[in-house]
């Protein structure tokens, strides 16, 4: 069962700042880019880079995440040797606890790594969308002999108090680490993906577990704890596309990346496939009066009206005299004839009312009222309904505050 190398994948975040959009499924499982879900990214990444182990770690409302992911069978980790594991909290002689934090869902693991015996071990974040091939990272770890390597990029300054802020010296290994810092030193940001020496991270992950004071968090605890320990810690610098999707804003602007062939994220890429649980269902169908411009349409969608500009996942129905525009359509959304939808996301199975409005174009509303529209999973609207910009409704058609 000896591997030199497997993957950690934290996948168990609830995704509070998608609101409505993860009232019933894990972060890691909402719909994205039409085919896909947003752990196809860190999964297919693990495959491309040559990583057949990966351990899934769940917590929040997984029902959908693992029945997705079942037996792994897309990313091609379906394998008796390793493969993909779901791996929930669980209870033991001395009691059952929730993830408390990143570091103590790893702890609670040892065991499940342990089986591999492996000399490194992959953390990654469910909720991320980019492209990276994590065994380009593993080996500059071995070449320079780190206990840590963080993977990082540069963000713009104003941004920087959002991440994880590191200071490097001129051979990029990390003399300071800094969480969310108010007054950054440098705009050199963690990526949220490390590389562990497995005997190293082990010891201070027991290490942590016993302080009662810790917050068992890797960014907040256990990095720190080894960069005081003197631990030879290394940055690997990653230059392509990457967004974490965590907020309403940050998803739809990574559906619209997709469709934009300069933003970087090229899903058409043979190099470097993002696998997918495929979906049986017809090709799309588009009429005779249909018009669909610059955007992306899965399979089974029926399409009769106007679609500019969007995103549409498997199923999606937009009937004769509809307008879809800038919008994100997840899977089995109906829009009825005579409806438009602009600058929205509309959950799953939404149901959008004859000659109903949601949403509006930015330069035809006040700059402090726009923003987004979104619809929870579910949500129908009456014919007529007018949902303005920046509401947000639940499965009911109650408007929730963000």
């Amino acid at each position: 069962m000896k591997k030199e190398c497997i993957a950690m994948l934290l996948a168990g975040g609830q995704g509070s700042r998608l609101y409505v959009l993860t009232g019933d499924m894990a972060k890691p499982a909402v719909p994205f880019g039409g085919k896909f879900r947003i752990i196809d990214f860190p999964l297919s990444n693990c495959t491309n880079s040559g990583i057949d182990t990966v351990g899934v770690l769940t917590q929040y409302r997984p029902l959908e995440l693992n029945s997705y992911i079942g037996s792994g069978q897309p990313w091609d980790l379906d394998r008796s040797d390793g493969g993909v594991h779901i791996l929930p909290p669980y209870q033991s002689a001395t009691g059952a606890t929730w993830y408390k934090g990143t570091a103590n869902a790893i702890y609670q693991n040892i065991g499940f790594i342990d089986l591999y015996d492996p000399d490194y071990v992959v953390i990654l974040s469910g909720d991320h969308i980019y492209k990276m091939d994590y065994s380009q990272m593993v080996e500059q770890h071995k070449r320079v002999g780190a206990a840590c390597t963080i993977s990082v990029m540069e963000v713009p300054w104003a941004d920087a108090s959002r991440f994880g802020i590191m200071s490097v010296d001129e051979n990029d290994m990390i003399t300071e680490f800094a969480e969310k810092p108010k007054e950054p030193k440098s705009n050199l940001a963690s990526m949220g993906i490390y590389v562990f020496s497995w005997k190293a991270l082990r010891h201070y992950l027991e290490a942590d577990e016993a302080d009662p004071n810790s917050e068992n968090d890797f960014g907040k605890n256990v990095i720190p704890a080894m960069l005081a320990a003197g631990e030879k810690m290394a940055a690997y610098r990653f230059s392509g596309y990457w967004k974490d999707v965590g907020t309403l804003e940050s998803l739809w602007d990574a559906n619209m990346d997709m469709l934009a062939r300069d933003a970087g994220l090229d899903l058409l890429e043979p190099d470097w496939p993002i696998y997918a649980r495929t979906i049986s269902l017809p090709p799309a169908f588009l009429g005779r009066e249909a018009r669909v411009e610059h955007s992306a349409v899965s399979r089974g969608c029926d399409l009769e009206g106007t679609v500019l500009n969007s995103v549409l996942s498997p199923g999606v129905v937009v009937e004769k005299g509809a307008q879809v525009s800038y919008s994100v359509l997840m899977p089995g959304t109906v829009v009825k004839s005579g409806a438009v939808v602009r600058y929205a996301i509309l959950g799953e199975n939404c149901y959008i009312g004859e000659n109903s409005r949601v949403g509006s174009d930015p330069a035809e509303t006040d700059p402090d009222q726009w923003g987004l529209s979104v619809l929870g999973p579910g949500t129908k609207t009456e014919p007529g309904r007018v949902v303005p910009a920046k509401t947000m409704l639940d499965r009911y058609g109650k408007e929730v505050a963000r």
